[in-house]
């Protein structure tokens, strides 16, 4: 027996499209980890421009498609909801980058790689769970991988904590403070959002489970 979807032909374009926005999402926080590993003087943004300018594209077409396709594969809602989460992290990842370029001089040896370490784990995680939505609605599965992005949205937030304590405690520089404390915080919003899209993704399961 054929499913609505598969006699409309819509069954895997949503899909397709989440997965490979949610592959952006990931190349992202990748590009992020291995960027901060760069020598100040051959830093560039364009990668992250390139990355974000594809996210969008995959943003518009999943809207487009929306509105065009008849029978989707899975609630129009939850497609939009997903695609919003997806867009956004992106967006943030080189919010941050171009703020640590415009900085450098300020940040000297802080060390912003095991957080950006912690942020492509999270959409590591992420785009597992977005390919979950594929291959089936598998409950356990999925709750295990939202624990696993739950656990790091958690051990970021300890971790903050404990830089506001380092900086209040010993950081005399007014201006330096600021800097800290502004990119600790766009790193942490990111690994917040993967957290918000990956609950988008355990509610849709649960509803289709």
């Amino acid at each position: 027996m054929f499913s609505l979807q598969t006699i409309f032909g819509k069954g895997d374009k949503f899909y397709g499209l989440l997965e490979a926005s949610a592959a952006s999402v990931s190349l992202s926080a990748n590009s992020l980890t291995e960027w901060l590993s760069t020598p100040a003087t051959t830093l560039s943004l364009e990668k992250f421009t390139q990355v974000r300018r594809r996210q969008k594209e995959l943003s518009a077409q999943i809207s487009e498609e929306l509105v065009n396709t008849f029978v989707t594969v899975l609630e129009r809602e939850d497609i939009e909801a997903l695609n919003s989460a997806l867009y956004k992290i992106p967006k943030i990842v080189e919010k941050f980058a171009e703020r640590y370029s415009l900085a450098l001089s300020r940040t000297g040896d802080i060390d912003f790689k095991s957080r950006a370490a912690m942020l492509a784990k999270a959409c590591e995680v992420l785009e597992l769970m977005v390919g979950l939505l594929r291959t089936g609605m598998d409950l356990e599965r999925i709750k295990e991988l939202n624990d696993q992005l739950q656990t790091i949205e958690a051990e970021a937030d300890r971790e903050i904590l404990e830089l506001y304590r380092e900086v209040y405690t010993n950081e005399s520089d007014p201006i330096r403070y600021l800097v800290k404390k502004d990119l600790f915080e766009i790193l942490e919003k990111a690994i917040d959002r993967c957290r918000d899209a990956g609950n988008v993704v355990y509610h849709i399961i649960l509803k289709n489970s």
